[in-house]
């Protein structure tokens, strides 16, 4: 994982939290254990579908680092491993409803994909408004 040199400067409070949840992966990362409740890396990846096994692993060390999710790992064998939110991850559930809802009157169901879209948030869109 890249680290810095020299400390990240925000010039706003967005770019903050941007820099916190946002980019490619990290936001659909966060409304998959949203929706999920606890997720084994596994089920994450089959979920994110088009994620690298790098990425993925990235991300997710990103968001526990921020305290956004939390690793559950039980002494079984073989190891089990569960990422959930935490109670700081769970404050961004109205945040990201919010800009889904905004997608969803801004945006058109076809140019979506995959099985979380399916499962999620297709049905958010009113089929009589847009096509």
């Amino acid at each position: 994982m890249y680290q810095r040199k020299l400390p990240k400067e925000y010039f706003c409070t967005v770019d903050y939290a941007l820099d916190v949840f946002g980019g490619k992966w990290k936001p659909r990362l966060l409304c998959i254990l949203g929706h999920s409740g606890s997720a084994r890396y596994g089920e994450l990846k089959k979920s994110m579908e088009n994620i690298s096994d790098a990425a993925l692993a990235d991300s997710l060390k990103e968001l526990q680092n921020a305290g956004l999710i939390e690793r559950h790992q039980y002494n079984e064998m073989p190891i089990r491993v569960e990422y959930s939110l935490s109670s700081k991850g769970k404050t961004l559930i109205p945040v990201l409803n919010t800009i889904s809802k905004w997608a969803v009157e801004h945006s058109n169901k076809d140019m979506y994909l995959g099985k979380h879209f399916e499962q999620v948030h297709k049905s958010s869109f009113n089929d009589s408004r847009r096509s």
